[in-house]
Protein backbone atom coordinates (compact mmCIF):
# COMPACT_ATOMS: atom_id res chain seq x y z
CA UNK A 1 0.00 0.00 0.00
CA UNK A 2 2.95 1.89 1.11
CA UNK A 3 4.81 1.32 -2.72
CA UNK A 4 1.33 2.49 -4.17
CA UNK A 5 0.87 5.43 -2.21
CA UNK A 6 4.81 6.57 -3.36
CA UNK A 7 4.07 5.56 -6.36
CA UNK A 8 1.41 8.12 -6.62
CA UNK A 9 2.89 11.10 -5.49
CA UNK A 10 6.31 10.68 -7.86
CA UNK A 11 3.63 10.39 -10.90
CA UNK A 12 1.53 13.67 -9.65
CA UNK A 13 5.50 15.44 -9.07
CA UNK A 14 6.21 14.28 -12.62
CA UNK A 15 3.33 15.35 -14.26
CA UNK A 16 2.87 19.04 -12.25
CA UNK A 17 6.72 19.49 -13.16
CA UNK A 18 6.02 18.39 -17.05
CA UNK A 19 3.41 21.14 -16.61
CA UNK A 20 4.95 23.59 -15.80
CA UNK A 21 8.11 23.04 -18.07
CA UNK A 22 5.73 23.01 -21.06
CA UNK A 23 4.03 25.99 -19.92
CA UNK A 24 7.35 28.25 -19.38
CA UNK A 25 8.71 26.65 -23.11
CA UNK A 26 5.62 27.19 -24.72
CA UNK A 27 3.65 30.52 -23.37
CA UNK A 28 6.31 32.08 -21.06
CA UNK A 29 9.33 32.10 -23.29
CA UNK A 30 7.63 33.16 -26.21
CA UNK A 31 6.05 36.19 -25.03
CA UNK A 32 9.22 37.39 -22.89
CA UNK A 33 10.86 37.11 -26.49
CA UNK A 34 8.32 39.04 -28.26
CA UNK A 35 8.19 41.75 -25.71
CA UNK A 36 12.19 41.92 -25.82
CA UNK A 37 12.46 42.23 -29.52
CA UNK A 38 9.46 45.31 -29.05
CA UNK A 39 11.57 47.20 -26.81
CA UNK A 40 14.62 46.71 -28.99
CA UNK A 41 15.46 49.58 -31.26
CA UNK A 42 15.68 48.88 -35.24
CA UNK A 43 18.26 48.59 -36.65
CA UNK A 44 19.70 51.57 -39.00
CA UNK A 45 18.02 51.48 -42.84
CA UNK A 46 20.57 51.68 -45.39
CA UNK A 47 20.73 53.80 -47.96
CA UNK A 48 22.89 54.81 -51.12
CA UNK A 49 23.27 58.21 -52.29
CA UNK A 50 24.20 59.51 -55.35
CA UNK A 51 24.53 63.19 -56.39
CA UNK A 52 22.59 65.03 -58.74
CA UNK A 53 24.22 65.95 -61.85
CA UNK A 54 23.78 69.14 -64.62
CA UNK A 55 23.78 67.34 -68.23
CA UNK A 56 23.21 68.25 -71.61
CA UNK A 57 19.94 66.09 -72.59
CA UNK A 58 17.77 65.98 -75.85
CA UNK A 59 14.88 64.87 -76.08
CA UNK A 60 13.76 61.54 -77.42
CA UNK A 61 10.62 59.93 -78.31
CA UNK A 62 10.56 55.86 -78.24
CA UNK A 63 9.53 53.68 -81.07
CA UNK A 64 9.31 50.13 -81.66
CA UNK A 65 10.12 49.18 -85.51
CA UNK A 66 11.88 46.75 -88.17
CA UNK A 67 14.19 46.66 -90.49
CA UNK A 68 13.43 46.31 -94.12
CA UNK A 69 15.63 45.92 -97.03
CA UNK A 70 15.46 49.11 -99.80
CA UNK A 71 15.51 46.62 -102.37
CA UNK A 72 14.44 43.23 -101.87
CA UNK A 73 12.38 40.51 -104.23
CA UNK A 74 12.37 36.78 -104.56
CA UNK A 75 14.15 35.70 -107.58
CA UNK A 76 11.38 33.79 -109.61
CA UNK A 77 11.41 32.75 -112.99
CA UNK A 78 8.20 33.84 -115.65
CA UNK A 79 8.81 30.69 -117.44
CA UNK A 80 8.99 26.80 -116.75
CA UNK A 81 11.39 24.79 -117.30
CA UNK A 82 14.51 23.06 -115.57
CA UNK A 83 17.12 24.19 -114.31
CA UNK A 84 20.33 23.71 -116.52
CA UNK A 85 23.03 26.00 -115.00
CA UNK A 86 23.44 27.30 -111.41
CA UNK A 87 25.50 30.56 -111.56
CA UNK A 88 25.39 31.33 -108.10
CA UNK A 89 25.82 29.83 -104.05
CA UNK A 90 23.71 31.00 -100.74
CA UNK A 91 25.01 34.09 -99.15
CA UNK A 92 26.88 35.37 -102.50
CA UNK A 93 27.14 39.23 -102.97
CA UNK A 94 26.62 39.72 -106.46
CA UNK A 95 26.35 42.80 -108.78
CA UNK A 96 23.76 43.96 -110.85
CA UNK A 97 22.84 41.92 -114.33
CA UNK A 98 25.52 39.05 -112.80
CA UNK A 99 23.60 35.83 -114.14
CA UNK A 100 21.67 33.44 -110.95
CA UNK A 101 20.15 30.93 -113.05
CA UNK A 102 19.63 29.58 -116.43
CA UNK A 103 16.54 27.51 -117.45
CA UNK A 104 16.68 25.15 -120.73
CA UNK A 105 15.93 26.75 -123.94
CA UNK A 106 16.97 24.45 -126.70
CA UNK A 107 13.21 24.54 -128.32
CA UNK A 108 13.31 27.82 -128.08
CA UNK A 109 17.22 28.09 -129.46
CA UNK A 110 15.22 25.89 -132.76
CA UNK A 111 12.73 28.33 -133.44
CA UNK A 112 14.83 31.00 -133.69
CA UNK A 113 17.16 29.41 -136.06
CA UNK A 114 14.05 28.99 -137.64
CA UNK A 115 12.91 32.25 -137.66
CA UNK A 116 16.11 33.65 -138.66
CA UNK A 117 15.44 31.65 -141.86
CA UNK A 118 11.90 32.98 -142.29
CA UNK A 119 13.11 36.50 -141.31
CA UNK A 120 16.08 36.53 -143.91
CA UNK A 121 13.79 35.22 -146.68
CA UNK A 122 11.32 38.05 -146.81
CA UNK A 123 14.14 40.67 -146.41
CA UNK A 124 15.13 38.51 -149.91
CA UNK A 125 11.79 38.76 -151.63
CA UNK A 126 11.00 42.51 -150.06
CA UNK A 127 14.38 43.41 -151.86
CA UNK A 128 13.43 41.72 -155.08
CA UNK A 129 9.60 43.57 -154.95
CA UNK A 130 11.17 47.02 -154.50
CA UNK A 131 13.25 46.60 -157.64
CA UNK A 132 10.76 45.40 -159.44
CA UNK A 133 8.34 48.30 -157.93
CA UNK A 134 10.62 50.95 -159.32
CA UNK A 135 11.17 49.65 -162.39
CA UNK A 136 7.17 49.59 -162.83
CA UNK A 137 6.99 46.05 -163.20
CA UNK A 138 5.12 44.95 -160.30
CA UNK A 139 2.10 46.53 -158.99
CA UNK A 140 2.34 48.26 -155.79
CA UNK A 141 0.58 45.96 -153.33
CA UNK A 142 3.03 43.07 -154.27
CA UNK A 143 5.24 45.43 -152.35
CA UNK A 144 3.44 46.20 -149.59
CA UNK A 145 2.31 42.58 -148.73
CA UNK A 146 6.13 41.90 -149.14
CA UNK A 147 7.20 44.34 -146.37
CA UNK A 148 4.55 42.61 -144.20
CA UNK A 149 5.49 39.75 -144.70
CA UNK A 150 9.28 40.77 -143.74
CA UNK A 151 8.08 42.52 -141.14
CA UNK A 152 6.10 39.65 -139.18
CA UNK A 153 8.86 37.47 -139.42
CA UNK A 154 11.25 40.33 -137.68
CA UNK A 155 8.40 40.50 -134.57
CA UNK A 156 8.77 36.44 -134.89
CA UNK A 157 12.26 36.37 -134.23
CA UNK A 158 12.07 39.25 -131.52
CA UNK A 159 9.20 37.22 -129.88
CA UNK A 160 11.46 33.88 -129.35
CA UNK A 161 14.64 36.26 -128.50
CA UNK A 162 12.71 37.46 -125.42
CA UNK A 163 11.30 34.50 -124.39
CA UNK A 164 15.14 33.03 -124.63
CA UNK A 165 16.33 36.00 -122.54
CA UNK A 166 13.59 35.19 -120.25
CA UNK A 167 15.14 31.54 -118.69
CA UNK A 168 18.47 33.44 -117.93
CA UNK A 169 17.85 35.07 -114.76
CA UNK A 170 20.13 38.18 -113.62
CA UNK A 171 20.19 40.12 -110.68
CA UNK A 172 17.80 43.67 -111.43
CA UNK A 173 20.16 45.06 -108.62
CA UNK A 174 23.40 44.68 -106.24
CA UNK A 175 22.66 42.54 -103.24
CA UNK A 176 22.99 39.72 -101.09
CA UNK A 177 21.66 36.07 -102.25
CA UNK A 178 19.57 34.86 -99.46
CA UNK A 179 19.32 30.45 -98.85
CA UNK A 180 19.26 28.65 -102.74
CA UNK A 181 15.97 26.91 -102.93
CA UNK A 182 16.34 24.72 -105.83
CA UNK A 183 19.05 22.14 -107.54
CA UNK A 184 20.63 21.99 -110.83
CA UNK A 185 18.02 19.64 -112.97
CA UNK A 186 15.02 20.51 -110.49
CA UNK A 187 11.83 21.67 -112.73
CA UNK A 188 10.50 24.96 -111.66
CA UNK A 189 7.62 26.48 -112.53
CA UNK A 190 6.65 30.39 -113.06
CA UNK A 191 6.63 32.16 -110.39
CA UNK A 192 9.15 29.39 -108.21
CA UNK A 193 10.89 31.28 -105.40
CA UNK A 194 14.42 29.88 -106.40
CA UNK A 195 16.37 32.37 -104.10
CA UNK A 196 16.23 35.75 -102.03
CA UNK A 197 18.43 39.16 -103.02
CA UNK A 198 18.27 41.69 -100.64
CA UNK A 199 20.34 45.59 -101.43
CA UNK A 200 21.75 45.70 -97.53
CA UNK A 201 23.38 48.77 -97.34
CA UNK A 202 21.40 51.39 -96.83
CA UNK A 203 18.99 49.57 -94.77
CA UNK A 204 15.11 50.95 -94.00
CA UNK A 205 13.57 50.70 -90.12
CA UNK A 206 9.99 51.22 -90.19
CA UNK A 207 8.48 52.07 -87.18
CA UNK A 208 5.04 53.61 -86.14
CA UNK A 209 4.32 56.67 -83.96
CA UNK A 210 1.13 57.91 -82.12
CA UNK A 211 -0.70 60.83 -83.79
CA UNK A 212 -0.39 63.26 -81.00
CA UNK A 213 3.57 63.08 -81.35
CA UNK A 214 3.29 63.81 -85.20
CA UNK A 215 4.28 67.62 -84.40
CA UNK A 216 7.49 66.42 -83.25
CA UNK A 217 8.88 64.32 -86.55
CA UNK A 218 10.33 65.65 -89.67
CA UNK A 219 12.53 64.05 -92.19
CA UNK A 220 16.76 64.76 -91.61
CA UNK A 221 15.39 63.82 -87.96
CA UNK A 222 18.37 61.93 -85.92
CA UNK A 223 17.59 58.30 -84.96
CA UNK A 224 19.50 56.45 -82.76
CA UNK A 225 18.83 52.56 -82.87
CA UNK A 226 19.69 49.36 -80.85
CA UNK A 227 18.70 45.74 -82.04
CA UNK A 228 18.99 42.70 -79.17
CA UNK A 229 22.15 41.29 -81.64
CA UNK A 230 24.40 43.53 -80.59
CA UNK A 231 23.80 45.06 -77.00
CA UNK A 232 25.05 48.25 -75.98
CA UNK A 233 25.91 49.34 -79.44
CA UNK A 234 24.14 52.46 -81.32
CA UNK A 235 23.57 52.97 -84.90
CA UNK A 236 22.65 56.08 -85.96
CA UNK A 237 20.49 56.95 -88.95
CA UNK A 238 18.04 60.06 -90.20
CA UNK A 239 14.22 59.75 -90.78
CA UNK A 240 13.78 59.25 -94.29
CA UNK A 241 9.76 59.83 -94.54
CA UNK A 242 6.61 60.26 -93.34
CA UNK A 243 3.71 58.25 -94.11
CA UNK A 244 0.55 60.41 -95.74
CA UNK A 245 -2.05 59.13 -93.73
CA UNK A 246 -3.04 57.83 -90.28
CA UNK A 247 -3.78 54.49 -89.33
CA UNK A 248 -7.23 53.94 -88.36
CA UNK A 249 -7.39 50.78 -86.60
CA UNK A 250 -3.84 52.38 -84.36
CA UNK A 251 -3.77 55.86 -85.09
CA UNK A 252 -0.33 55.59 -85.41
CA UNK A 253 1.82 56.97 -88.39
CA UNK A 254 4.53 55.13 -90.15
CA UNK A 255 7.72 56.11 -90.13
CA UNK A 256 10.64 55.08 -92.50
CA UNK A 257 14.14 55.97 -91.59
CA UNK A 258 17.67 55.11 -93.20
CA UNK A 259 20.54 53.64 -91.59
CA UNK A 260 24.02 52.92 -93.32
CA UNK A 261 24.94 49.20 -92.87
CA UNK A 262 28.49 48.67 -94.84
CA UNK A 263 28.89 45.81 -92.66
CA UNK A 264 25.64 44.31 -92.79
CA UNK A 265 25.30 43.83 -89.59
CA UNK A 266 21.54 44.64 -90.15
CA UNK A 267 19.13 42.48 -91.79
CA UNK A 268 15.73 42.73 -92.82
CA UNK A 269 12.96 41.47 -90.61
CA UNK A 270 15.11 42.32 -87.29
CA UNK A 271 13.72 44.25 -84.38
CA UNK A 272 14.48 47.51 -83.42
CA UNK A 273 14.21 49.87 -80.31
CA UNK A 274 14.17 53.17 -81.72
CA UNK A 275 14.60 56.74 -80.57
CA UNK A 276 13.98 59.60 -82.44
CA UNK A 277 16.19 62.43 -80.98
CA UNK A 278 13.01 65.05 -81.08
CA UNK A 279 14.77 68.49 -80.22
CA UNK A 280 17.60 70.60 -79.46
CA UNK A 281 19.35 69.57 -76.34
CA UNK A 282 18.67 70.97 -73.26
CA UNK A 283 20.51 71.38 -69.80
CA UNK A 284 18.47 69.82 -67.22
CA UNK A 285 19.47 67.67 -63.70
CA UNK A 286 19.88 64.04 -64.02
CA UNK A 287 19.30 61.44 -61.60
CA UNK A 288 19.92 57.37 -61.11
CA UNK A 289 16.80 55.58 -62.54
CA UNK A 290 16.66 53.69 -58.99
CA UNK A 291 16.20 56.92 -56.89
CA UNK A 292 13.00 57.69 -58.86
CA UNK A 293 9.73 56.15 -56.69
CA UNK A 294 7.01 55.45 -59.15
CA UNK A 295 3.40 55.33 -58.07
CA UNK A 296 -0.05 56.37 -58.99
CA UNK A 297 0.06 60.01 -57.65
CA UNK A 298 3.39 60.98 -59.10
CA UNK A 299 7.17 60.10 -59.28
CA UNK A 300 9.07 61.42 -56.22
CA UNK A 301 12.47 61.78 -54.82
CA UNK A 302 14.42 62.20 -51.55
CA UNK A 303 16.89 65.09 -51.27
CA UNK A 304 19.66 64.76 -48.28
CA UNK A 305 20.80 67.82 -46.79
CA UNK A 306 23.95 68.23 -44.53
CA UNK A 307 23.43 68.46 -40.64
CA UNK A 308 24.06 71.39 -38.81
CA UNK A 309 27.48 71.20 -36.34
CA UNK A 310 26.85 69.85 -32.90
CA UNK A 311 26.70 72.25 -30.03
CA UNK A 312 30.05 73.00 -28.76
CA UNK A 313 31.85 72.08 -31.93
CA UNK A 314 33.88 74.85 -33.73
CA UNK A 315 32.23 75.87 -37.03
CA UNK A 316 34.53 75.49 -39.98
CA UNK A 317 35.59 79.07 -41.32
CA UNK A 318 33.65 79.42 -44.84
CA UNK A 319 33.31 82.56 -46.77
CA UNK A 320 30.51 84.48 -47.24
CA UNK A 321 26.45 83.79 -45.33
CA UNK A 322 26.08 80.05 -44.37
CA UNK A 323 22.48 78.48 -42.98
CA UNK A 324 22.19 75.81 -40.78
CA UNK A 325 19.62 72.67 -40.71
CA UNK A 326 19.09 69.75 -39.15
CA UNK A 327 19.87 66.43 -40.81
CA UNK A 328 16.68 65.42 -42.47
CA UNK A 329 15.34 63.61 -45.99
CA UNK A 330 12.93 65.88 -47.70
CA UNK A 331 10.43 64.26 -50.28
CA UNK A 332 9.73 66.05 -52.71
Amino acid sequence: MKRIIIFILVFIFLTALGGGLGYFQFVVKPQMIKTFIAQAAPPPATVAVSEAAADIWAPRLPAIGSFRAVQGIDVSPQIGGAIVAVRVESGQDVEKGARLFEIDNSVEQADLKSNLATLKNAEFTLERQRQLSLSGNTPKANFDSAEAARDSAAAAVERVRAIIAQKTLVAPFSGRLGIRKTDLGQYVSPGTSLITLQQLDPIYVDFPVPEKSLDLLKPDQILEVEVDAYPGKIFRGVIKTIDARIAQESRNVLVRGELENKKRQLLPGMFANVNVIAGAPAKIVTLPRTAINYSLYGDSVFVVIPAAPEAGAAAPLKRGPRRRRNSMAKRL
